[in-house]
């Protein structure tokens, strides 16, 4: 019996060793995809030639981390943010046009290599969305553009894994919408992007970045939307920090409200990483 608990001691320990548990980790496992379209954020992109302003409002948070030798590190945690469309008008008034809102839950999974790392994230979310009183014209008593309030809402499975080596990461993958209304859109969306750093010179919490995204929605028909982002950012590179930004995007209006309209503009973001 003395054999068997000293057996049993010892290989707790070995497990022990080589096993760690963080609950409320204070570092993401996780870097969002920095050109993606639907990633959390903290800031705003304004549209050049056009009187529209994107404001972002949530974050990702990491609630348990599970770390092995042979593994790498897993994570769980939540989903919980906004992103929002207003219109600028004088003394300093921003009119809310539309809002989708997204919570769900998340996993990932790192590991790093020799010289190269593997990682991977799968989203179970919710969106929805919704026209406000900004969208509505009061002295003609109508919606603006003549479009009405209509329902959209979906909830989807995505799995994105990436592939990284120095400061090139790569990915590729695919979201399954297993309920969406109106009923008759696509189920599918496939993913496919690219980034690279490369460091200022300055200091090393300061480094440029550039980051292309193209998502392959099918809404009426399969069509690329494509979204590229070339910006500074002061801070962690794959952390916390603030960013400052241009963007490009082409394709269908990422607000539900406007699911089947396009959408083509240059802007200026900002951003914090939180």
């Amino acid at each position: 019996m003395k054999k068997v608990l000293f057996i049993l001691y010892i290989s707790l320990t070995v497990i022990n060793a080589q096993t760690s548990v963080d609950y409320f980790p204070s570092d993401p496992n996780f870097k969002p995809y920095i050109a993606n379209i639907i990633e959390p954020k903290a800031g705003a992109l304004f549209e050049f030639n056009e009187n529209k302003l994107r404001l972002d409002i949530g974050t990702s948070i990491d609630l348990l981390h599970w770390t092995t030798e042979e593994s790498g590190t897993f994570s769980f945690g939540a989903d919980l943010f906004t992103y929002t469309l207003l219109r600028g008008e004088s003394n300093f008034h921003f009119p809310v046009d539309a809002v989708d809102y997204l919570f769900g839950i998340n996993g990932t999974w790192k590991k790093k290599f020799c010289n190269y790392e593997l990682g991977a994230r799968l989203r179970l979310s919710h969106i929805s969305a919704h026209f406000v009183d900004g969208h509505f014209e009061g002295a003609l008593n109508q919606w603006r553009d003549g479009l009405n309030p209509r329902v959209y809402s979906r909830e989807f499975l995505e799995f994105i894994p990436y592939y990284a080596r120095g400061a090139f990461r790569f990915y590729a993958g695919a979201s399954y919408i297993f309920h969406v209304d109106p009923s008759w859109l696509g189920k599918d969306i496939w993913h496919l992007g690219a980034e690279y750093t490369i460091p200022s010179g300055i200091s090393e919490r300061i480094y440029f970045y550039g980051a292309y995204d193209l998502r392959v929605v099918n809404i009426d028909k399969r069509r690329g939307n494509n979204s590229v982002n070339l910006g500074i950012k002061t801070g962690y590179p794959d952390g916390r920090g603030f960013s400052l930004y241009l963007a490009y995007y082409n394709g269908k209006n990422i607000h539900g409200e406007y699911f089947d309209h396009d959408s083509r503009y240059t802007a200026f973001g900002l951003n914090f990483d939180l």
